[in-house]
Formats: C-alpha cells, structure tokens, sequence
C-alpha cells in the first residue's frame, strides 16, 4: 500500500496553504457531506479526514446544522480510553487517533504518522476529533461502525509493506507521502472526494489485498448498517474517511446497488 501513496504523490503535487495571520478567521472549508432518508429517517454520510494542520474552519454550515440536527454521532470505531495516545504492544499497530483509529487513513505506517507530522497534521484536530469532542461537550451519543478489536484484527491480516532500504530513500518516501498528504489535505477542504479516487485504484492495483480489507469489504459493511439503521426512525450524523466515498466501491455506490438513494448536501 505505502508504493501505491508514493506513486499518487509523485503524479501530482499539492498546491501551498499559508497559515493564518493571528487573530485572523480562518478560511472557510467545505468538505463533502451526503444524505440518506426516508419517511422518517435522516442519515448525514460526511467524510472526514482524520489529520488536520488546523488552518481552514470547517466545522460550520451544512456540516455544523446537519451534526447539530442529528440525535446521534456514529464513527468508524471508538477507541477505548485506555490505549488513547498509546501503541498496541501486541502487534506493534498504533491507533492512527487518540479518537477515531482509522484503518482507512493511510494504514498504521510510521513513516506515514512522521510526514503527516512534517506537514503540521494532527489527529487532535482531525475532524473525526473534533467531531467527538463536540459530541460529548453536549451529551450526543456516540457509536461506531466497528469494533477497535475488528480493526486491530483486520491490521494483523493485511500484508506488510518493506521499510525503506537506506535513509535517502527513506526520505524520499517521507517526502513523497507528505506531498500525497497535502494535496489529499487540500481536496477534503474542497470538498474534492474524487482526488482520493487515484489513491483507491494504485492501491487496489498494487495491493488488492489491501484494498478489499481497508475499503471494499468495510464499505460493503457500512452500506448494510446504513440500510438496517434507515428501518429505525430519527437522525444520524455518520462520520467515515473521505476515501470510502469515493471510487467505485464508494459506500453510496454500494448503496445505489441496494437501490437506496444518497444526494449531495453542500
């Protein structure tokens, strides 16, 4: 998987954001958020990425209203509070956030962990994070789509990448991911989801393996859920990575062949 990001990185490079001037507004971002309903059920479906540098406001306008219009916050997992912060000495797998511990985010390289860090990227202010945090500021329950169990197993049956032979390429490989990070980084705050689909298909073709845990058979999955949950009335903000809806295997197309609708909100 790890050649499948150098190579989206090196095909295309990300513009520059410059930081914000203290005490300025931050620039206004708008990351992409559908929506699933019926009679008398609403399901937001908003991609998160679960690394920021903290220099666009995002959590406002339709994302704000859809978050605060709904009963119940749904992640993809919840990380128990005992391993926030802390590597999983069993199987050397780190939870890619203090909150959220995303699969789905790059996997659990720490070369990928080091150039989100060079980049300024922190999973505290990743919008899955954030979004907990102002969850629980107000009482919203929180759930998630899968176990932390099932993920730390689903990492223990994906195939290993070979760390870099040499510290010169091994630098190149930091450079060339912080590059893909980003330029992934920008797309989100653009509401872009469709530039992930580069990194989807390198990744399937690399490393199929690798894509069928991380995105095709999870998005099966959430599909299923978000049917079963439309049976059931209310309001659900359901917060994924931006890279399971995008691509062909996206969660709304796997929706769309269950014959269930999803609309774009912003």
């Amino acid at each position: 998987m790890i050649a499948a990001l150098i190579a989206a990185a090196m095909a295309s490079s990300a513009p520059a954001v410059p930081a914000a001037l203290p005490n300025t507004p931050l620039p206004n971002a708008r990351p992409a958020l559908w929506v699933v309903n019926d009679e008398d059920t609403i399901i937001y479906l908003f991609g998160t990425f679960h690394a920021l540098d903290g220099k666009h406001d995002w959590f406002n306008d339709e994302v704000s209203t859809a978050f605060n219009q709904s009963h119940q916050l749904v992640l993809e997992t919840l990380v128990p509070q005992m391993l926030k912060m802390r590597e999983i000495p069993p199987s050397g797998i780190r939870p890619v956030g203090p909150i959220a511990g995303s699969a789905s985010f790059l996997s659990n390289s720490k070369v990928v962990m080091s150039a989100g860090r060079s980049n300024g990227l922190s999973t505290d202010r990743g919008a899955d994070a954030i979004l907990r945090r102002a969850a629980d500021e107000i009482g919203k329950p929180v759930g998630g789509l899968e176990t932390f169990e099932a993920q730390l197993e689903m990492f223990g049956r994906m195939p290993g990448a070979p760390p870099p032979s040499n510290p010169a390429e091994a630098a190149r490989t930091k450079a060339a991911l912080a590059a893909l990070l980003s330029r992934l980084q920008f797309a989100w705050n653009e509401g872009d989801v469709e530039s992930f689909t580069p990194m989807l298909e390198q990744m399937q073709s690399r490393s199929p393996k690798t894509y069928k845990l991380l995105f095709r058979d999870r998005n099966d999955r959430w599909a299923e859920w978000i049917a079963r949950r439309l049976q059931q009335p209310g309001t659900v903000f359901v917060a994924v990575g931006a890279g399971h809806l995008a691509g062909k295997d996206s969660v709304q197309q796997k929706l769309a062949q269950a014959g269930i609708r999803s609309a774009r909100v912003n």
